[in-house]
């Protein structure tokens, strides 16, 4: 029987990713010093550049769930923004199949429109008809879990709590199939029921031939929902494989014990 064909849907060529973070020491006149700066052609104060990813390359394949695991400011998010295409690599490329969808739990959503009119906006804005909309509008209230307490979804979004709008969010994306969803920290809002319907629906999405993309700190999150996993530390892609062998290794090297900084020399008294 012949091997059934590996369909590529995400394959990232030696990306790089670098950006500039401004700032001025003190904060003091900002605005009278960036004027000056203007005039003089003098280089802002406190702007650094931060090269967030590092030569990154992979492929995604369809029916693939990949976690990306690693140590805060390692470069997970900004790998998915640029797959994403809200992140533009400064060398490589990142050529995808379809249109990525990023479902991030800080995204902004329209606080003073109530739940109900957020369901329909987002189902617009991801290509769906309003009769579509209609069509799946109890389920993704239902998913939610926000009406368990209340009627909230005919409340505005700014009386919702974080954990609400994340899971709200996440209801919306998962009602429609995705070439390639991109979630960053999602699955770590809400209580155990929701998590637990949440990686369900990962799975359903898999199985109808798209990839997933999963940021989380849960490494065991990752285990459950994903079968490989890309482990990104100081920017630089580490290991590439079966989920639980990449986070078997990342515990590894997060318990080593890190060395201790030198004390300085204590100046003599006199």
């Amino acid at each position: 029987m012949a091997e059934q064909q590996r369909i590529p849907t995400v394959v990232a060529d030696g990306v790089h990713i670098t950006y500039k973070v401004h700032g001025t020491k003190g904060g003091k006149g900002s605005a009278t010093s960036a004027l000056s700066r203007m005039i003089s052609r003098r280089p802002a104060v406190g702007v650094r550049e931060v090269h967030a990813v590092k030569g990154v390359s992979f492929a995604s394949y369809r029916g693939e769930a990949i976690g990306l695991i690693g140590s805060n400011g390692s470069g997970k998010s900004t790998l998915l923004r640029a797959v994403a295409g809200l992140q533009v690599p400064s060398a490589g490329r990142i050529h995808t199949a379809g249109q990525p969808s990023l479902l991030g739990v800080n995204a902004a959503l329209m606080a003073d429109l109530t739940g109900e009119r957020n369901v329909v906006l987002g189902g617009l804005a991801m290509g769906m008809s309003r009769r579509e909309v209609r069509d799946v509008y109890e389920d993704i209230v239902e998913f939610s879990g926000i009406n368990e307490k209340g009627d909230f979804i005919s409340l505005p979004m700014r009386t919702y709590s974080s954990g609400m709008g994340a899971r709200l969010r996440f209801s919306i994306a998962a009602a429609k199939k995705h070439d390639v969803l991109l979630i960053d920290e999602a699955l770590s809002t809400g209580d155990a029921k929701f998590q637990a319907r949440s990686k369900d629906r990962i799975a359903e999405l898999r199985e109808q031939a798209g990839t997933v993309f999963l940021v989380s700190h849960s490494n065991k999150a990752i285990v459950e929902t994903c079968d490989r996993a890309l482990w990104l530390e100081a920017g630089v892609l580490r290991m590439d494989g079966p989920a639980e062998e990449v986070v078997t290794a990342y515990e590894e090297f997060t318990a080593k014990p890190k060395p201790k900084p030198k004390p300085k020399a204590q100046a003599a008294r006199a």
